[in-house]
């Protein structure tokens, strides 16, 4: 299952997310997103090989005061792009 990690102070760096997040499950694949100048916009996503996991983090951080921002976790909807490539064809 993949989560989106929303409200992230923008000073939150790589490895104090990935602090928060392996303490209670460890990710595959974990990833600020930021723009061209390197800055976060904010948000983040974690892919978890089970979705058990996942929902542990989403109960262990989500409305958790990081920085002074309240982390708001849930799952990550697909791109709409994705979404095509997801849906059966005839």
């Amino acid at each position: 299952m993949k989560l989106h990690i929303g409200n992230l102070p923008k000073s939150v760096t790589d490895s104090e997310l990935s602090d928060l997040i392996t303490a209670i499950a460890k990710p595959n694949t974990l990833e600020i997103v930021k723009d061209q100048s390197g800055t976060s916009k904010g948000f983040a996503f974690a892919e978890f090989t089970s979705d058990d996991e996942a929902r542990a983090v989403i109960t262990g951080l989500n409305g958790k005061v990081v920085g002074g921002n309240e982390l708001k976790l849930g799952e990550a909807r697909p791109r709409k792009g994705d979404v095509r490539a997801q849906t059966p064809t005839a």
